[in-house]
């Protein structure tokens, strides 16, 4: 019993030598930058030791990967809404929200979402987490696309996985535009129109 409760203090220990050094490579990303950031400087930060950051993890790309699939998360909350519309304009509704919360994401996170893009252009292990993080989500929006065909709201003869590629490309491209502050219009009326045009071009 004793050696249970010890385990669990030392557990309860590293999660949180985990999470300080997690909160300091944050804060060093969004002072520095991907580039210019070093693991040194996130220990120092995090007032750890060096043997037992290295414990946690390999390097700032290690580090950078769990914070990026924690905001991705976020992102993928939006992508997990419940989808089982009767009719088309009812579908329409849930992918122009879906869109716009997506889109809006991407503003809300964007400091860290700079970071990611400068991480993906430089490191291959954050660019191949990214192509996994991208997959998840085309996946998802596949099932959608294969509900809506299923019950005779899409046109049938489309391939559901090559659609959904393009949705979310298309996604993707504005995402990338709304982080580098690039956008020239308004949020909502980006996911307006790119809604618009792909349930015109998918649904029946």
């Amino acid at each position: 019993m004793k050696q249970d409760h010890i385990e669990d203090k030392r557990h309860l220990r590293s999660m949180i030598t985990r999470q300080k050094l997690l909160d300091a490579a944050k804060e060093v990303f969004l002072e520095e930058g991907f580039q210019k950031a070093t693991i040194s400087q996130m220990i120092k930060k995090a007032n750890i030791g060096y043997g037992t950051a290295y414990v946690h993890f390999e390097g700032k790309e290690d580090l950078l990967i769990v914070l990026m699939e924690d905001v991705m998360k976020l992102f993928f909350k939006i992508a997990e809404t419940s989808f089982r519309p009767k009719v088309k304009q009812e579908a329409e509704e849930i992918i122009y929200k879906q869109a716009k919360s997506f889109l809006l994401m991407a503003e809300a996170e964007q400091d860290m979402m700079q970071v990611f893009e400068q991480a993906i252009g430089i490191s291959s292990l954050v660019s191949d987490k990214w192509k996994t993080i991208r997959e998840k989500f085309i996946q998802r929006i596949s099932q959608d696309i294969a509900y809506a065909q299923q019950n005779g709201l899409a046109r049938a003869e489309l391939n559901h996985e090559i659609v959904a590629r393009g949705w979310f490309f298309t996604n993707e491209m504005y995402l990338w535009e709304i982080v580098r502050k690039e956008h020239l219009h308004s949020v909502e009326e980006i996911a307006k129109t790119i809604t618009s045009i792909y349930v015109t071009g998918l649904y029946i």
